[in-house]
């Protein structure tokens, strides 16, 4: 298997141009099963990820073409001839089970296999379907499938989630804009992605309100038509890589980034002492003189700090002075990079949900393994700010979120370089 090979050093200065989100494209891509008109995708990310969606994707008999180097994506479904999405493909990936409700609303049935993904906890697909329970969808489970029906097609209804679920509001939100009547979706997600998909929803004809806000409301049509939209920026990754010269210093513009995207993270870097300027183009973040301070740092959904940058987060948290607490309340499972993280040098205690980091001076360089795709650029991060060489093992999982990690990083002055497997 591949490693990235990291060796820590000075300050870093320039700029890194920030890609699309993939939580969103991801999202965005099975949207074109509700249309026979052509979708098209702008600003999508070159990633593994989006690879394994236009395989599902294709699968199904979806046309998918990707245009310039990958930023474009041209997708058609005008002839889906097979649905069922299948466990080998399914399996790669959780996103995989958004082609349920746009598959089940336009055509009234659907076969999904349970789907699979990073290994952070079991992030169960109840919300999912009891929403499209509530839109009128019969579902049986068997054989690790999810067997859908909506003979006379869905209707519209009432659900409160109760936990906040992105991925649920995002399958419920597409499978209602073909509902017949109105659906209303309480206790919602409300992050960037979810407006970004309502979005693109709307230019394909949907009729939606309340998207960003904990109640939103969709009148169904009979047909959506095709559109063009342009996914929104990565929030994830431009919260990863402020955290790289937050944490060796120095002063790195990240291109195309927005504050509203990233408040909750902006508010705890402001609290460790690290500067983060709006600029023409981006986001401005800088580290000038000694180690950053300790911040206790709580996950929550939207627009609370991001479950997806705890554990860059905690990277940043190893070497500043103070001790810091992090709770995680969106996944369980999800501190398996502290025990690598510790191989470095790292004081870290974990009980349950909370983990303790009492900052060190330094880190120093060791072999490491990635577990999940945060946890490989959580190790990458450190290793920046580490004594000698750090190994990340299994970075295999990075592929899945980030493109161009490497030359991103060596663009600004980072001493990094991936070793390919013979």
């Amino acid at each position: 298997m591949d490693s990235i090979i990291v060796t820590g050093g000075g300050p870093l200065s320039g700029q890194i141009p920030i890609a699309g989100a993939k939580n969103a494209c991801l999202t965005l891509m099975p949207a074109t099963l509700l249309s026979e008109e052509p979708l098209t995708l702008t600003n999508a990310p070159r990633l593994s990820d989006i690879r394994t969606m236009t395989t599902l994707l294709q699968s199904l008999g979806a046309e998918v073409s990707s245009l310039q180097d990958g930023h474009v994506l041209a997708l058609s479904s005008h002839d889906i001839h097979n649905h069922k999405a299948d466990y080998d493909i399914v399996r790669k990936m959780r996103a995989s089970i958004l082609v349920l409700g746009p598959m089940l609303a336009r055509d009234g049935h659907a076969v999904v296999s349970l789907p699979g993904g990073c290994a952070i906890g079991a992030r169960p697909v109840d919300l999912h379907l009891r929403a499209l329970e509530a839109m009128g969808a019969e579902l049986d489970l068997r054989d690790g499938y999810v067997h859908a029906k909506a003979p006379g097609g869905l209707r519209g209804g009432t659900f409160e989630f109760p936990l906040v679920s992105v991925g649920a509001t995002e399958n419920a939100l597409m499978a209602a804009t073909l509902a017949k009547g109105t659906t209303v979706l309480k206790n919602a997600a409300k992050e960037p992605e979810i407006v970004d998909l309502a979005d693109c929803l709307r230019r394909m004809g949907a009729q939606i309100e309340g998207d960003g806000t904990d109640t939103i409301t969709i009148q169904g049509v009979e047909r959506l038509g095709g559109a063009t939209h342009r996914v929104v920026t990565d929030r994830i990754e431009l919260g990863t890589y402020m955290l790289a010269p937050a944490i060796c210093g120095g002063e790195v513009e990240c291109l195309g980034g927005e504050i509203r995207l990233v408040q909750a993270f902006c508010e705890k870097l402001d609290a460790a002492g690290i500067t983060v300027e709006e600029t023409q183009s981006g986001l401005k973040v800088s580290r000038k003189n000694g180690r950053v301070r300790a911040v206790d740092v709580t996950t929550e959904p939207f627009p609370g700090f991001p479950t997806d940058l705890q554990a860059q987060m905690m990277a940043l948290l190893c070497t500043a002075e103070g001790t810091s607490v992090l709770e995680e309340k969106i996944f369980e499972n999800r501190f398996m990079h502290a025990p690598e993280l510790m191989r470095m040098g790292a004081r870290i205690e974990v009980h349950g949900g909370t983990a303790t980091v009492t900052g060190v001076e330094k880190l120093r360089g060791a072999p490491v393994m990635a577990t999940d795709l945060r946890a490989s650029v959580s190790l990458i991060l450190a290793g920046l700010a580490a004594e000698g060489e750090t190994q990340v093992n299994r970075v295999y999982h990075l592929d899945r979120g980030y493109e161009h990690v490497v030359r991103k990083l060596s663009g600004v002055g980072a001493k990094i370089e991936r070793i390919k497997e013979t």
